[in-house]
């Protein structure tokens, strides 16, 4: 039988890259992380993890057993999520990784009703760009993620999926409203633009496009907050991009407007509730993954102007 413990302790190795960082995020003294995997490397007689730039890397056997290892959480899971289908959903946990521009649309309803639901079950919320909430699923840290504009990635399962274009938005009366046409990224020449940071699914689409039409945006504002981006826009300062669901309770007070851009790939920017490809998901998941697919205006249908049309 291979020792767990060390199978546990190599993966965060692996993980985190280095033995010291493993150590501190699992609160255990190096040394001893150090004289398992020296243990489980004699065992078996193969080494399993190599020291690189100051850090540690796995050897073929060392990925070997961190799958074997993931395989066995995963099928421990999937049993005791049978034994809580038994027992009617009566405890249990989800963990969803949530980008923030997602958050209030799942706060309100959706995620109320599923506590209220399944009241023995634990959720648990990560905010996280798109790029960190698909390492925090393949790093099993989390069981599903809501997720803009994401990449492809065989590795990520959709279970759900709708379009929602990235628009330009902008203040009531700004002079972009006044175009009789789609915005063009060379139309924002001159426009106080701010814009996500680059491991956001918007600003990558963003970046995209802009390297296709070869324009170089000048943003006066970066940040990691949509609430900075809506509060940017909607005191007049200047303008932004943002899906039309993510400012809609701004948009019906008028506050801010939310134009289409002309560009096929910001209007076919996708909204997607995912998990780990391969990895079956608990009763709790896929009852989180139905309420969510119900009652969040993300996931109910397409972006509400496309719908009217």
């Amino acid at each position: 039988m291979l020792n767990q413990r060390a199978l546990a302790y190599l993966n965060e190795v692996i993980r985190q890259g280095s033995l010291r960082r493993a150590a501190a995020r699992l609160d255990v003294d190096a040394s001893a992380i150090s004289r398992q995997l020296r243990a489980l490397e004699e065992d078996l007689g193969i080494k399993l993890c190599e020291r690189h730039g100051g850090g540690m890397r796995p050897t073929e056997a060392g990925r070997l057993l961190v799958r074997h290892f993931h395989s066995q959480r995963a099928a421990e899971e999937a049993v005791l999520s049978q034994l809580m289908a038994i027992q009617g959903l009566a405890r249990g946990e989800v963990r969803i990784a949530v980008g923030e521009g997602f958050i209030a649309d799942l706060i309100a309803a959706p995620l109320e009703a599923f506590m209220s639901t399944f009241a023995g079950i634990e959720v648990e919320i990560r905010m996280a760009g798109v790029n960190e909430a698909m390492s925090l699923l393949k790093d099993m840290e989390v069981d599903l993620a809501l997720l803009y504009a994401p990449p492809v990635d065989p590795l990520i399962r959709c279970h759900v999926e709708t379009r929602q274009p990235l628009d330009l938005i902008v203040p009531p009366g700004h002079d972009l409203a006044e175009l009789a046409r789609p915005v063009r990224l060379r139309d924002l020449q001159g426009a106080p633009l701010a814009l996500m940071d680059n491991p956001f699914g918007m600003r990558q689409m963003v970046n995209m496009v802009a390297h296709q039409e070869r324009i170089h945006l000048d943003a006066r504002l970066h940040t990691n907050s949509v609430a900075v981006l809506k509060n940017f826009v909607r005191s007049g300062i200047g303008v932004t991009f943002m899906p039309e669901l993510t400012v809609s309770d701004e948009i019906q007070r008028g506050e801010i407007l939310a134009l289409p851009m002309a560009y096929p790939v910001m209007n076919g920017a996708r909204a997607q509730i995912v998990s780990l490809e391969g990895r079956e998901l608990t009763m709790a998941a896929k009852a989180c993954v139905e309420h969510l697919r119900q009652g969040m205006r993300f996931f109910r249908g397409d972006a509400p102007r496309l719908a009217e049309s």
